[in-house]
């Protein structure tokens, strides 16, 4: 029976942990190992870790005796402690859904070039909202490495939240674990070098875990948001092919992502026109970042200049431009969906 090793990072998700650790050590159809890593918590964290552990030999607890980050807290965790077969990253306040590890690890135990499995995540706030029926299996999408990383670089944006993805042990122990430098984007810059090594994968049908939102996400300023969010997948990008200069048509590759983010900015911007709420979005905050980031023109420029003759408070009242907006969101948003889907 393959082993998942488990690492679950903890900084003041107490109240959530015995959940976290529960859903992991009732997964069936695999041998699974967990590592509850306090992380200086200043709640009861360290009495709920250590009953956890005493409670079943399958669990280890560890406590920081200084906060040491979490970037150190995972590294710690999936390169120092897990030796098993696979390995999977679990916040806290997630949750794995029923038979996500048996599902991944049939994934990869039947095809060996297969190094990272994820699936669907969806979101809660509260478990009262997780669904009692999943759906049934419906096989998997699987993607060449290489194809798998133009997608992201296609899409310009991270399609796996953290706690769905599930990686061989060996390729995880290969590429290392997430860099100190992206401490927000991490994760996307290191799912690509997954995906320069092995193939990857994705569970269609049930979902794969829960991702927990929190109400201090939900008020976040969503423009201020957005651009930091820009900046931190653009540099996450370039950290990439920094590092991997001689993949083939890397530059092209790196182009692309570039365009794909500078149109994302230029698209935000013109949606504060037709939202009269161009001094909230920082307009030229987010088109100095289009222009840095891909200097070409792009649709979404013209579009721009469009907006800024008319002026925000004309496009607001007469939407002239919201319908066609709302139908290209749509556009891309499908082509991003079908891709995962269906692999085209």
């Amino acid at each position: 029976m393959s082993r998942v090793d488990v690492v679950v990072p903890c900084y003041n998700y107490g109240r959530y942990l015995a959940g976290c650790v529960g859903s992991v050590l009732e997964q069936p159809g695999v041998d699974v190992r967990a590592l509850i890593i306090d992380d200086c918590s200043s709640d009861d964290t360290a009495a709920i870790g250590r009953a956890l552990a005493q409670a079943d030999p399958r669990v280890e607890f560890r406590r920081h005796a200084v906060n040491a980050g979490h970037i150190a807290t995972y590294n710690e965790g999936l390169l120092d402690w897990a030796r098993g077969d696979y390995s999977l990253l679990l916040s806290a306040d997630d949750l794995l859904a029923p038979g996500a590890l048996a599902r991944a690890v049939r994934i990869m135990d039947a095809d060996r070039r297969i190094g990272l499995v994820y699936g669907r995540c969806p979101s809660f706030s509260n478990e009262r909202q997780l669904p009692q029926n999943l759906p049934r299996e419906a096989g998997y999408t699987r993607w060449p490495g290489r194809q798998w990383l133009a997608g992201r670089c296609r899409a310009g944006h991270n399609v796996i939240s953290s706690p769905e993805a599930v990686v061989r042990g060996s390729v995880q122990r290969a590429v290392g674990g997430y860099r100190p430098e992206l401490p927000h984007a991490g994760d996307l810059e290191m799912w690509m070098r997954v995906a320069v090594r092995s193939d990857v994968a994705y569970v269609k049908g049930p979902p794969q875990a829960f991702y927990r939102v929190h109400a201090f996400g939900v008020l976040r300023a969503r423009y201020r948001g957005k651009l930091t969010d820009l900046e931190q997948r653009k540099t996450a990008f370039d950290t990439f092919f920094r590092a991997h200069p001689d993949l083939p048509n890397a530059g092209a590759l790196a182009d692309l992502a570039a365009r794909t983010l500078a149109r994302e900015a230029l698209w935000e911007a013109c949606r504060a026109y037709d939202r009269n709420e161009v001094e909230q979005a920082d307009v030229r905050g987010l088109e100095g970042f289009a222009m840095q980031t891909w200097a070409g023109a792009t649709p979404e420029l013209r579009a721009l200049k469009r907006r800024r003759q008319l002026g925000a408070a004309l496009c607001h009242r007469t939407q002239l431009f919201a319908l066609p907006a709302a139908l290209r969101r749509m556009q891309r948003w499908w082509g991003r969906e079908r891709w995962k889907r269906y692999g085209v």
